[in-house]
C-alpha cells in the first residue's frame, strides 16, 4: 500500500489533528517521506469531499470549503436530533470524569470515541483542551453550556458523583497500568 494511503487512514481513523512527526514515527519513515506523501494526498484529494487541513505542523482531514453549506445544513439537523446511545455514554464519562483523555473513554467504553467526541464537540457539550500534563493530547470537559443545561453549578452536584467518579478512576488506573507495561521493556 502507498504512503498516502497509509496516511489518509491513519487520518480517517485518528479523527483528529496528528504531527507530521508522529506520522512519520508510526509508519516508520523519515519526514522528506511524509512530506511527499501528504503533497500527493492533498492532489489526490483535490475534486474529492474532504480536504487535508494543515496548522503548524499538525494536519487532519476536513470537508472541501465548497461544501460547507452541505455540512451546514446536516449539522443543524443533527444538533436537532436526541444523542445517541454512544454519546450519552461518552458524556457520562467526560461529566464523572471532569477531564479525561480520549484513550481513556476508549478503554472504559471498548470502542473507538473520536466520532463521538466531535459529535459532542460541534453540539457544544465537551470542550478540548491541551492536556497540562502532557501536550502531545487533549482532554476533555463538560463545557459550561452542558453545566448550564443540567442545572449545576459543578460536576460535583451530579448523582451519585462520588460513587461514579471512583469506579470511572478505577477503570483509568487500569489503563495506566496496562500502558506502563506495555512501554516498559
Amino acid at each position: 500500500m502507498n504512503l498516502e494511503s497509509q496516511i489518509e487512514a491513519i487520518l480517517f481513523w485518528k479523527g483528529e489533528p496528528i504531527s507530521r512527526k508522529k506520522l512519520g514515527e508510526i509508519l516508520k519513515v523519515g519526514q522528506t517521506e511524509i512530506n511527499e506523501g501528504i503533497e500527493k494526498l492533498k492532489e489526490i484529494l483535490k475534486s474529492r469531499g474532504i480536504v487535508l487541513i494543515e496548522k503548524d505542523n499538525d494536519i487532519t482531514l476536513g470537508t472541501a470549503p465548497e461544501l460547507s453549506s452541505l455540512i451546514e445544513d446536516l449539522q443543524k439537523e443533527e444538533l436537532s436530533k436526541d444523542l445517541s446511545k454512544a454519546s450519552l455514554e461518552t458524556l457520562s464519562i467526560v461529566l464523572y470524569k471532569n477531564g479525561v483523555s480520549r484513550a481513556e473513554i476508549d478503554y472504559i467504553r471498548g470502542v473507538n470515541s473520536s466520532f463521538t467526541l466531535r459529535a459532542l464537540s460541534i453540539r457544544g457539550l465537551v470542550e478540548r483542551i491541551l492536556d497540562p500534563k502532557d501536550n502531545r493530547r487533549y482532554i476533555y470537559k463538560p463545557s459550561f453550556e452542558l453545566l448550564s443545561y443540567m442545572g449545576v453549578k459543578s460536576v460535583e452536584e451530579l448523582p451519585d458523583f462520588g460513587e461514579v467518579n471512583n469506579s470511572i478512576n478505577i477503570a483509568a488506573k487500569s489503563l495506566e497500568e496496562e500502558q506502563k507495561e506495555e512501554t516498559s521493556p
